[in-house]
């Protein structure tokens, strides 16, 4: 059967508010995907994950679901989801969505009726815990916020918030909820639906006991993928029975032909909890490693990282790149300080490392985070936390010309976020210079299917070659990359034969890289 479809693929993660509005009401919508394929196909993509695209009340934009076999109104219809399902198919390219089972939105029936009673159909579809022995929440456990994770409700007890207290919990000690999600998972893969990203992936059970979670140890700053506010999530997250869930899932998606991808939000720090995530291959087939992206843009520790990765993975097991999402921000500012040099090679390295890569909206122009005022702020959840930062700033429209507007509505329009100010990249201008970031990432995209794609096997055909200080070298394939991570010149490695692609322009026979240049090169025989 050859390997699966995603092994080698580039993933694009299309944030649909902000990617084209065909409408004029402000914020992006499905006609606009549909509109705007052909930048996609033209770039080389494989699929396309959409942000939530369920009817919500948008407390969190799309993140707190009321309906999870609907589309948003505000976004389109089923039938719009249908059509760019096959044009999307039509040009080689699958459509993944965005599932959230970690919790619901409290406008969900389920919700509504299990509020309603204790005694309710669906109360047990929820975590509802009696106060504490003084009268307050169950245990200690903190929301993303950092404030408490229980709500006072009338009907007598507390519900549990992982998120916001208009996103419950769900209860995966409760047997429906397997049930419903099965059910959920197939209404959407029998429309053709590739797969999903699932929301929260390291969430869903939690203790059966509500046992306090510890504190951080030590006196090193808090790195949110370890804990928070001073707490390790040992009891609201990463839960064992958790797995069960996805070999379950597993079964669903393989029994698709072709099968159908689980691609997991797994905030965990170590590799080996990364890889219990893809079990022995029956769990999800791709989990996000949050260690690389939210890493500074330093070789020795990105190398790392990848090194920790493929040893800790199963045989089989594809590993996935990313650095830039709604949620942490976008590259080419966290990693580049809109250095163009920079973005220009940390597009080489995500390119060209094995397993899969995702690239977010306006990764291919470089588009950097806009500083999004606080009058303008959509994501009202972090308005006044500023240990959680503003994610409106890597949500804003899509910048596809110069105009006023940017392309992304009609001329007038106010858009749901601001553009930037002064005006950034924009894909009409890259296009038409051979020379720009978007023609460079296209140029990495063609390579990587052409090279990369199918019968690479990150364990055995991926090594790290030997390089000097403040490079970072590695073979993949029967390619070598080598990068320059250091405003000094540094030469190539031997192992490099020739040069199919520099970061600064045509492929030459130079020898020698520039400051924070790359170069993909054969590997020498």
């Amino acid at each position: 059967m050859g390997p699966p479809w995603w092994h080698g693929a580039v993933l694009y993660q299309l944030y649909v508010r902000s990617w084209r509005d065909t409408n004029d009401d402000g914020y992006g919508d499905v006609r606009g995907i549909i509109e705007r394929l052909d930048h996609l196909s033209w770039l080389g993509v494989d699929g396309i994950w959409l942000s939530p695209t369920m009817p919500s009340p948008d407390a969190d934009w799309g993140y707190d679901v009321s309906d999870y076999t609907g589309v948003h109104p505000e976004l389109g219809t089923l039938a719009d989801l249908d059509e760019l399902i096959t044009q999307a198919g039509q040009r080689g390219m699958r459509v993944l969505l965005d599932l959230v089972p970690n919790h619901t939105s409290s406008a969900h029936p389920w919700f509504i009726d299990a509020a309603s009673s204790p005694d309710s159909a669906h109360r047990d579809y929820y975590v509802w815990a009696d106060p504490g022995p003084d009268g307050g929440p169950p245990n200690n456990w903190l929301d993303f916020t950092g404030r408490p994770a229980w709500q006072w409700h009338e009907s007598g007890q507390y519900y549990l918030h992982n998120f916001l207290a208009v996103q419950p919990d769900l209860n995966w000690w409760q047997p429906a909820v397997h049930a419903a999600f099965r059910d959920i998972l197939e209404f959407w893969f029998n429309r053709g639906v590739a797969g999903f990203r699932v929301d929260v992936a390291h969430g869903l059970y939690k203790d059966a006991e509500l046992r306090d979670n510890p504190p951080l140890a030590g006196d090193k700053p808090e790195n949110p993928l370890e804990g928070r506010f001073g707490q390790r999530p040992v009891y609201n997250a990463n839960r064992p029975e958790t797995h069960g869930v996805y070999r379950d899932w597993r079964k669903i998606a393989d029994s698709y032909a072709p099968p159908r991808l689980l691609l997991g939000e797994t905030w965990v720090a170590e590799p080996e909890r990364l890889a219990a995530y893809y079990g022995d291959n029956d769990e999800l087939q791709l989990a996000f490693n949050f260690p690389f992206a939210l890493a500074e843009f330093d070789a020795p520790r990105l190398a790392k990282i990848v090194e920790q990765t493929l040893a800790a993975l199963p045989p089989g097991a594809c590993p996935v790149w990313m650095s830039s999402n709604h949620d942490i921000g976008r590259f080419p500012s966290r990693w580049c300080d809109g250095d163009e040099r920079k973005v220009r090679l940390a597009l080489l390295v995500l390119t060209t490392l094995p397993g899969t890569t995702v690239l977010y909206y306006g990764d291919e122009i470089g588009m950097t985070d806009v500083d999004v005022p606080p009058a303008l702020r959509q994501d009202t959840a972090t308005l006044d936390n500023d240990a959680h930062g503003n994610r409106d700033r890597a949500r804003t429209p899509m910048p596809w010309d110069a105009s006023a507007g940017g392309g992304f509505s009609a001329p007038g329009v106010t858009p749901w976020l601001p553009l930037a100010d002064p005006p950034g990249a924009n894909v009409a201008d890259q296009r038409a210079d051979a020379d720009s970031i978007l023609w460079l990432c296209r140029r990495l995209v063609a390579l990587r299917r052409a090279e990369l794609s199918g019968g690479i096997d990150p364990k055995t055909d991926f090594e790290h070659l030997p390089a000097r200080e403040g490079q970072w070298a590695y073979r993949v394939g029967s390619l070598v990359v080598a990068a320059n991570f250091s405003g000094q010149p540094a030469g190539i490695p031997p192992a490099a034969g020739e040069v199919l692609l520099t970061t600064s322009g045509p492929a030459a026979s130079q020898r020698v890289l520039g400051p924070w240049e790359g170069v993909v090169a054969r590997l020498a025989t």
